[in-house]
């Protein structure tokens, strides 16, 4: 589509500049039209709205090279955009409608996959998904897992440094990643494609990209690490009378299991409702009722047999010593896989039931149950009847602190007390020594709580890196850092 004048909505971009753009990547790879344009300009949740007049759609970091490159020299604001299925509103455009949206969606190639040195090569917009299938070609396993995997992109899994249910065994995307090929904000292009476990040499510049949410440069392409896949697995799914129980199983599972531990989640039984009432298909595994839940996941590099023994062997230490009143063993893959989605539909499940206020946060392992006492105090005595419901990895430390409104509230009055949730949820996170984002990123949702709530340097230190790599300002203005 050729961009008309009659279609330009903005008061500095020229018609001509837009051209520009567009010429860059051909008209068939450019986005012109409110219509199509619409998608991009939200996020999810419907926090963030934006404007912006076009989406391009760049098919080789050569062309990202020339946009960036352009931008710098016309002084345009640049949002890079990846599988849209961010939560602090980071790929969201402000509302000026001066900001272009870049992306990476056609620049979706697997590259290289190497079996022997257990790394492959992607393209930043390759699909989560899609990754992982490369690897289980190979009779390897990429081993993040997010419930987005179908829609989300390595770039911008990298950009928020993603965690998902496996970083207890596997760490998070910052350790998953060897190399990164980036375009800087100047339309230079960073070759760090380096396949090296071992790399001494100067400043980590890979790790300044990961994380940044794309307020420092685009990530184009990564190196990313393999590992053998599992032989066998088991996934078991026990009721629990506290989370201090749920701790004390997980470090007697981490003490008898060791690295097959892949996995270890904590679910309060509103959850456990609201996802047996809303999700088609899910059911309680269990038939008593328990407080909490915890889902343990085992993988072990031998057979399923050895798997299978492990878990019925911890199990029953944990009923010995108390820690679990009742558990079911996946008796099959489909029961592994419907133990998990119960898990992963815990968020979507929030949705029927009105307004939910979410947090995505972390603190100490081993400080997980008073935080939970605590924040349930906080939040009751800003709001008496707020439904809480707190779930997550224990076993990383990440909790999703999500906070549903009281039955027959008006939704959009308990949403505007968005902040003043916030505030008290978090002042119960600093005090436990964490961290208000663990695994979403800080977008917009975060971005001045954060300058606020951490060490004058620390903020400094953020600036001037920004300031050194983005001295103009047009690498995804407002976000992360003010």
């Amino acid at each position: 589509m050729t961009l008309a004048k009659t279609d330009i909505k903005t008061d500095t971009m020229t018609a001509e500049l837009l051209q520009a753009f567009i010429d860059i990547v051909g008209a068939s790879n450019a986005l012109t039209s409110a219509e199509d344009i619409r998608p991009y300009l939200t996020e999810n949740r419907g926090l963030y709205h934006g404007a912006s007049a076009l989406v391009l759609k760049p098919g080789t970091t050569a062309e990202v090279s020339s946009i960036m490159a352009l931008a710098s020299q016309s002084g345009t604001p640049i949002v890079p955009v990846s599988g849209r299925t961010g939560l602090v509103g980071g790929q969201v455009p402000r509302e000026g409608g001066q900001d272009i949206l870049l992306s990476l969606e056609r620049m979706n190639r697997i590259r290289e996959v190497d079996p022997v040195a257990d790394v492959m090569v992607v393209d930043g917009g390759a699909i989560l998904a899609e990754v992982q299938k490369a690897a289980e070609a190979h009779d390897r396993l990429f081993p993040l897992s997010l419930g987005s995997e179908g829609s989300c992109r390595i770039g911008g899994n990298l950009a928020t440094n993603a965690g998902g249910t496996a970083v207890l065994a596997y760490g998070n995307m910052r350790q998953l990643c060897l190399g990164l090929e980036v375009v800087l904000p100047t339309g230079e292009i960073w070759d760090g494609l380096r396949r090296l476990k071992k790399d001494n040499s100067g400043y980590d510049l890979r790790d300044l990209f990961i994380g940044a949410e794309g307020t420092l440069g685009v990530i184009t392409g990564a190196v990313l690490k393999m590992v053998p896949r599992p032989r066998g697995r088991q996934v078991a799914y026990a009721g629990l009378a506290s989370p201090e129980a749920a701790l004390h199983l997980f470090e007697t599972a981490s003490q008898r299991c060791g690295s097959a531990l892949t996995g270890f989640e904590l679910m309060p039984r509103i959850g456990i409702e609201f996802t047996t009432k809303h999700i088609p298909g899910v059911r309680d595994p269990l038939n008593s009722i328990h407080p909490w839940y915890a889902l343990i996941d085992i993988s072990t590099s031998d057979s399923a047999e050895t798997a299978e023994t492990m878990m019925q062997d911890l199990l029953a230490d944990a009923f010995e010593a108390g820690l679990v009143a009742d558990a079911a063993i996946a008796s099959s893959i489909a029961q592994q896989d419907a133990f998990w989605h119960l898990r992963e539909s815990m968020s979507e499940a929030q949705r029927p039931e009105g307004g939910s206020i979410k947090h995505d946060v972390s603190v100490p392992i081993s400080r997980i149950p008073s935080f939970l006492a605590d924040a349930d105090l906080a939040v009751h005595a800003l709001m008496p009847d707020a439904r809480i419901c707190a779930f997550g990895h224990l076993g990383d430390g990440n909790i999703h602190y999500n906070i549903s409104q009281p039955v027959g509230a008006d939704k959009a009055a308990f949403i505007a007390r968005w902040r003043d949730m916030n505030a008290v949820v978090h002042a119960v996170v600093h005090q436990h020594g964490g961290s208000i984002s663990a695994e979403h990123g800080v977008g917009q949702l975060k971005r001045d709580e954060l300058s606020a709530s951490r060490p004058a340097i620390e903020t400094a230190l953020m600036r001037r890196i920004k300031q050194a790599f983005d001295p103009a300002g047009i690498m995804n203005p407002g976000k992360v850092i003010s």
